[in-house]
């Protein structure tokens, strides 16, 4: 593997040059390659901890993580926020110095505030990184999906992404789209009007309906779940409305067959809103595929990473 001076934390894509960014990417094409061996561990991280601290429900991302570090021989722990002091009242940095005492050497944070993974780097030796904060960051997302892309198109450069959904309350798509820009890869938003941010990139081109999508010729059309535990208020009649206008049902998956577009999208999914069941089981879908390529990139950001404990990682 390539060497890179290493971080101490992975907190957002915005502060990652396109060094380290071609880093986390080629690193992890050897580790998903130990998946098809017989022993899929390698000793990387042996002797050191892992500590999964999800203030947020999660199922795919902490899994995800949870391998990850065990397919690097490190010990995990998984911080269960609904049985632990937090909800008597401890506040977070006295959670940060029991955690601290704890002497991990990763801590992996999901929170429903911006900014809560920073400032737990701040206050710890450990390596941070974002497993998602509020509608600000989800970088290892945006990483998997760097590398599924490429994965089709090794010549990305120039090729067409439209991010359809709930953009406004979506941590991927701002993390994801970012990072496509950083590859060269061009991104194009499409969504309710009540759901997609009205301060926007310069690099970003937004679509007004499905027609102008396929004008566009989309490499990838990326959709995200309509995320209504982050919504106060109606952004739209209904969910059979949003379904009717902006959902991937039938007739626009044969538009997408014909044209020859892929289909990612970061789960999980809500089938009969932007999906229908039809369009899980196309051809083209790289849903699985993210699955798998989350694991690789979260081995590779887990090798970059070297906690402020004086040893090496």
């Amino acid at each position: 593997m390539s060497e890179l001076k290493p971080r101490k934390d992975l907190l957002d894509i915005e502060s990652l040059d396109l060094s380290e960014i071609e880093y986390v990417l080629s690193n992890a094409v050897p580790f998903k390659q130990l998946f098809q061996r017989s022993v899929k561990k390698v000793p990387t991280l042996r002797g050191k901890t892992v500590l999964n601290l999800f203030y947020e429900p999660s199922t795919r991302t902490s899994s995800s993580f949870e391998v990850a570090a065990h397919r690097l021989s490190a010990d995990v722990t998984n911080f269960t926020v609904s049985s632990s002091s937090v909800v008597k009242g401890e506040s977070l940095l006295d959670t940060i110095e029991t955690l601290q005492a704890m002497r991990s050497d990763y801590i992996v944070i999901r929170h429903k505030a911006a900014g809560v993974p920073g400032i737990v780097a701040q206050h710890t030796k450990a390596s941070v990184v974002n497993a998602g904060d509020g509608f600000h960051a989800h970088p290892t997302q945006a990483l998997l999906d760097a590398m599924t892309v490429r994965e089709v198109f090794p010549e990305h450069q120039g090729r067409r992404v439209v991010i359809v959904g709930d953009i406004l309350h979506s941590r991927v798509a701002r993390s994801t789209s970012t990072l496509f820009h950083k590859l060269g890869i061009e991104v194009a938003y499409f969504g309710p009007g009540t759901l997609v941010p009205a301060e926007r990139h310069d690099f970003l081109r937004r679509l007004m309906s499905w027609e102008e999508v396929f004008d566009w010729k989309p490499d990838v059309i990326y959709l995200l779940r309509v995320q209504l535990e982050r919504q106060e208020g109606a952004f739209f009649p209904s969910i059979a409305e949003y379904h009717k206008m902006y959902g991937l049902n039938s007739l626009r998956l044969d538009r997408l067959r014909q044209m020859g577009s892929w289909l990612m999208h970061p789960g999980p999914v809500n089938r009969g809103v932007e999906i229908t069941d039809e369009a899980m089981r196309y051809e083209r879908s790289l849903i699985s595929t993210q699955v798998e390529n989350g694991i690789a990139v979260r081995m590779a950001v887990l090798h970059w990473l070297k906690p402020e404990n004086g040893v090496d990682s």
